[in-house]
Order: C-alpha cells, then sequence, then structure tokens
C-alpha cells in the first residue's frame, strides 16, 4: 500500500460536531403551549444532524426540498423548517430559531485532534481537501478555529452541484488538489457517503460520529495508519 499523497476529509461528524445545547429549548414549546419533552429535544437533534431518511408527514415541495437539501441553501432552509413540524415543534418561530443554530459556527465543535490532524498535515506538505454534503458554507466554522487556510480544496456539495457518494463531488476535490483519486485517502463517519471515494479508486478510513470527548485521536490515527507520517 502506497502513502497517500493527499488527504480528504468529510466535515459533520468527522473533523466536527454538531453539539446541542439544553439552553436552545428554553421557551419553546409546542402548538398547545407545552414545553418540550426531552425525548422530543433529542429527536429534533437527531433530525438536524444525522438526516437519515424523512417523515412521512412531510410530503409534496417540502419533500422535494428535503430530497435536493443539500444542493440548495433555500431548500436546505424549507425542509429544515418542515422536519421539526412533523417532530414536535410546530410554532414556526422556534423552529426557524433551533435552524439558526446549525448555521451558526459557534455550534460546531472540533474533535479533539482536528486541529492538530490539519495542522501536521499541512507542516508535512500533504495537501486537504474537505468534502461535504452540506448547503452552507462551513468555511466559517473552520475560520473560527484558525485552520480554514489549511485547507486546500473545499468541495460543497451545494457549490459544486453534486452529492456523496457521487464520484463528482470527490473529482472536485482532487481535481482542485492536483491529486489521482488512487493517491488520496478519504476520512469520513459514513461508510456508504464517504466510502464512495473507494469507487474511484482513493483508500478510506471510517471514523465514527461520537461525543467529541469519546474520540481523541481517531483522526490522527486514520492518517497514520496509511504510513502518513505526522
Amino acid at each position: 500500500m502506497s502513502t497517500p499523497a493527499a488527504v480528504l476529509f468529510d466535515f459533520s461528524g468527522t473533523l466536527f460536531r454538531f453539539e446541542a445545547r439544553d439552553d436552545w429549548f428554553d421557551g419553546l414549546h409546542d402548538e398547545h403551549g407545552s414545553p418540550l419533552h426531552v425525548d422530543t429535544q433529542a429527536e429534533l437533534i437527531r433530525r438536524m444532524t444525522q438526516p437519515v431518511g424523512v417523515p412521512d408527514a412531510v410530503v409534496g415541495d417540502d419533500r422535494i426540498a428535503w430530497e435536493n437539501r443539500d444542493l440548495d441553501p433555500a431548500q436546505h432552509r424549507r425542509a429544515y423548517l418542515a422536519m421539526p413540524r412533523e417532530s414536535g415543534l410546530t410554532v414556526p418561530e422556534h423552529a426557524a430559531s433551533l435552524y439558526e443554530r446549525v448555521l451558526d459556527a459557534n455550534s460546531w465543535e472540533p474533535f479533539a485532534d482536528t486541529v492538530e490532524v490539519l495542522t501536521r498535515l499541512h507542516e508535512a506538505g500533504v495537501p486537504v481537501g474537505v468534502v461535504s454534503n452540506i448547503a452552507f458554507d462551513l468555511r466559517t466554522v473552520l475560520r473560527r478555529h484558525g485552520v480554514e487556510n489549511l485547507v486546500g480544496a473545499y468541495a460543497l456539495s451545494f457549490e459544486v452541484g453534486a452529492i456523496k457518494p457521487d464520484p463528482a463531488i470527490f473529482h472536485a476535490a482532487l481535481d482542485a488538489l492536483g491529486v489521482a483519486p488512487g493517491a488520496a485517502l478519504m476520512v469520513g463517519d459514513s461508510d456508504i457517503a464517504d466510502g464512495g471515494a473507494v469507487e474511484l479508486g482513493c483508500a478510506f478510513e471510517l471514523v465514527h460520529d461520537v461525543p467529541v470527548v469519546q474520540r481523541p485521536t481517531a483522526l490522527l490515527d486514520a492518517v497514520r495508519r496509511h504510513g502518513i507520517a505526522i
């Protein structure tokens, strides 16, 4: 196995994690004025950050928006305002308030080794790309932690017009870095979406989207397993 010449990273659940706070739900209630149950709160956060499937009650144009959410910020907003409504957060302004948290750079926390792995790869001369299914500019999150400029290529679905595992989004990053697929490592938390890079010839490492404190060195370990000395 040859040592990768470049590393691609997913964003959500890989480099950064959306960390909800209890006080976000202060003052939020359902249509009857009752505070949201803790289970409802947890389900809302899960669906906002790990959207798998779509509630059956989300239909028509809202469902179309959901299917295209990572390609268009307007569709993303529509989809994510419809989803809380069907999950118990029926007051429109409350759903909008929660949605804005997803877009706030302060809501995203780096994993323990995120800054270190990006810094060490940069110092070692190994180019880095971020490949993400997302509908907002995640550069603001990396900028907040001083690592935006350590990434040589950003392939974001809403800018590229393709969603992982579509080969086009991986190629967008690889072409920008000037690296062939067979010379790159993809690191992500989805063996379906991120693992799609394998079809192009990339190496792949799976990390797990768990609370930040439970994953101290996963990114460094993933890179080092492929012989990159950092």
